[in-house]
């Protein structure tokens, strides 16, 4: 604890802050040159994956080695999955109505607005829920079975994300789906799936930081609890349900689906 090298973590979270900066900027200037916002949800998935590379190469010497390349790859791989994903499904659309809707109380300039509201405050999001990631770079104890641990649940979350963005992006390619809610595959346990996906993800990431053992993975636990209250009762869950509440057959899929851990329907068996 006392031999902890408190000047290179401290210099990792500056090196950090300044990629995340880096990406928002670029990506507000790039939103600028194509008239949309909705490319700063693409950002998110880039600006982790970020975090992580700078924070592996900032660590050079000073944590076990094996545990660095196990969080950055495990974030890189997560947040460019993410950031794929994004693009793909929101190519060939106009702005996000979200984005509309937040634009629409601008006072002043809109964009200059949308940089402060938007940008930066995701950045600094990003910049607080990845210290597991930053955490994890630092402590020299070999790798155990608690980030074995991690890293599976980080998988079992991977895989709830990718796999129910799959099921939901082909059932919505069907035309004679539109309108309808899809309760199918992952969908079925789960009204939520992506969600979940995502907890999962975070809390292991957080379990292989809380593996190195140094005094700032304790502190970092603030990463998948942040992220849990925007999954369930922030802007995830809830704004969602919101919209979708009106759409015929929803009422009853939320009677009989979990709302968010995966279970068997109610009803079934």
């Amino acid at each position: 604890m006392n031999g902890f090298a408190w000047a290179a973590f401290s210099q990792n979270l500056a090196l950090s802050a300044g990629a995340v900066l880096l990406v928002m900027l670029a990506t507000f200037a790039l939103a600028l040159r194509v008239g949309v916002h909705r490319i700063v949800d693409v950002a998110w998935g880039i600006g982790f994956t970020a975090v992580a590379l700078v924070s592996f190469a900032a660590s050079d010497g000073q944590g076990d080695v094996g545990r660095r390349l196990l969080i950055t790859a495990l974030t890189s791989a997560w947040g460019l999955r993410l950031a794929v994903h994004i693009a793909r499904r929101g190519r060939g659309h106009g702005e996000d109505p979200r984005y509309q809707r937040l634009l629409s109380k601008a006072r002043g300039n809109r964009d200059l607005y949308a940089l402060r509201i938007v940008y930066l405050l995701q950045g600094a999001l990003i910049w607080l829920v990845s210290l597991p990631v930053q955490a994890a770079q630092y402590g020299a104890v070999p790798l155990s079975g608690l980030a074995l641990a991690g890293g599976t649940l980080w998988a079992v979350g991977l895989f709830f994300e990718a796999v129910g963005d799959h099921q939901l992006a082909r059932f919505k390619s069907d035309p004679a789906h539109q309108g309808r809610v899809m309760d199918r595959g992952l969908w079925r346990l789960t009204r939520h799936p992506n969600y979940f996906g995502d907890f999962c993800v975070w809390w292991g990431l957080f379990a292989i930081a809380c593996d190195a053992g140094s005094p700032p993975a304790l502190v970092a636990i603030v990463s998948p609890l942040t992220m849990s209250y925007l999954l369930i009762k922030g802007s995830g869950k809830p704004l969602l349900e919101r919209h979708m509440a009106e759409r015929p057959g929803y009422a009853a899929y939320v009677a009989r689906t979990s709302g968010f851990f995966p279970r068997p329907p109610r009803g079934d068996g």
